[in-house]
């Protein structure tokens, strides 16, 4: 395992190398410390711009990169702000097909308005947007998927400004679980709707999301949510509280040739139809499936092997995204990125809700921060059997489930057992391989 998200500090993020051009044009717009941060925030937005492509994830499924969710939680006043250009810039296309659509409803008014009481009404166009306002009502959410899958099943895409304001997008919070689990499923909405004009449709749930929050805004928001699969489904990407460098992060200009630059990457996602499967990038997937059960072994936690099978998913259609922006070939650099995206969601659900998974805690102000802890890391090279179980007492583990772990260790290879002395031994493979 590449990466030790037991720490405090975030995974660092991989050298962008081939293939990973689109991003570092993204990048060059928005400050040196939000890099990081943002690039998981990316994918999206940019996933929202491929319509009719679908992707066999290793299981066997067809998938579409819709329903990519992402939450950004940095402290007030931590320049989240800068997002908000850069999602602006990728999304000019979907402004200028909201602008026309807009001017197709103004027409029908112009017309409407001329026919006398006698005449034939003109019938009212369904208008779609592709970028609706983060305002947007439950109602006008699912009528505009309806008119959405009419123009050839497209994605719409929001960005919410506060996390609070996906209650208002689900109806109320008690529908945010359904909501945002049918979304990232690509779910149908699920119930008919009756208006005047008769039974509409049940359109698929195509949408990408991205937010932005605080901490604590995060932690309230989520706090009933963590155990029905709507947690797992939303990416996060935490940045810590920053030094004070007294220096004012500076912006992207968006000059004519970043736009330009940009169009291109745009124009290789509009043009990804069909299906595909991208086997360097499934190996990939089934290797990181293998590291997430090892982690979970290691530390012995349930919760955090159940997340990463969503973190696997969601960095797969990052993957899906990257490849179609490279003219639908793979590279290591890409991997690479995928393989930290996947740790990096990890990572940050650890730093913001590792105290309340598992526990109906109420809110603290100030809680203690925990990462999974490789309990093999901490017992020395030769242990016993009673040194495993107290020190998983020590961290709040039951001590009956010492003879199961050491049974996965066991299997896993990670330690032998010696008749004579009665000790566990770490073995080689682990001490050159997992533990590095």
């Amino acid at each position: 395992m590449r990466y030790d998200i037991s720490k405090p500090s975030a995974p660092k993020m991989p050298t962008l190398g081939r293939g990973t051009e689109c991003i570092k044009i993204l990048l060059s717009q928005v400050s040196k410390d939000n890099h990081e941060a943002f690039v998981p925030m990316f994918f999206p937005v940019l996933g929202a711009h491929i319509s009719g492509a679908e992707f066999q994830y290793p299981d066997n499924s067809w998938k579409e990169p819709t329903g990519m969710m992402a939450n950004l939680v940095a402290n007030s006043g931590d320049n989240k702000g800068q997002l908000a250009p850069v999602v602006e810039a990728i999304c000019r296309d979907f402004r200028q097909h909201d602008r026309e659509e807009e001017g197709k409803y103004q027409a029908w008014q112009k017309l409407e308005k001329s026919k006398g009481s006698n005449q034939v009404k003109p019938v009212e166009p369904q208008v779609a947007y592709r970028f609706p306002p983060s305002d947007t009502t439950r109602a006008g959410f699912l009528k505009n998927a309806i008119a959405l899958e009419a123009q050839g099943g497209l994605t719409q895409y929001f960005n919410l400004p506060e996390v609070e304001m996906a209650d208002q997008l689900c109806g109320s919070h008690k529908h945010v679980s359904l909501l945002l689990r049918n979304v990232y499923d690509r779910a149908r909405a699920g119930a008919l709707r009756a208006t005047k004009d008769g039974i509409t449709g049940n359109p698929l749930l195509r949408a990408c999301i991205t937010i932005s929050s605080n901490p604590e805004s995060t932690r309230r928001f989520y706090k009933y949510e963590l155990t029905n699969g709507t947690f797992g489904r939303m990416v996060f990407s935490y940045k810590p509280r920053g030094g004070r460098s007294g220096r004012i992060p500076r912006q992207g200009r968006y000059t004519d040739e970043f736009y330009s630059r940009l169009d291109e990457y745009l124009a290789r996602l509009e043009l990804c139809k069909g299906r595909y499967i991208i086997r360097p990038l499934n190996r990939l997937i089934d290797s990181l499936a293998q590291d997430m059960a090892t982690l979970a072994d290691l530390t012995d936690d349930d919760v955090l092997f159940e997340m990463s099978h969503r973190s696997l998913v969601s960095g797969w259609k990052a993957g899906c995204v990257m490849w179609a922006l490279n003219g639908q070939t793979w590279t290591k650099s890409m991997a690479d990125v995928v393989e930290w995206l996947v740790y990096r969601d990890m990572w940050s659900k650890m730093q913001l809700f590792a105290d309340m998974l598992g526990k109906d805690t109420d809110l603290l102000s100030d809680v203690q921060r925990r990462g999974p802890k490789n309990m093999l890391d901490e017992l020395p090279d030769n242990f016993s059997q009673q040194q495993l179980e107290a020190l998983r007492t020590s961290i709040g583990k039951s001590a009956e489930g010492t003879g199961v772990q050491l049974r996965q260790w066991l299997f896993r290879k990670f330690v032998t057992y010696s008749c004579q002395t009665g000790l566990y031994q770490k073995t080689e493979e682990y001490l050159r391989g997992v533990k590095n």
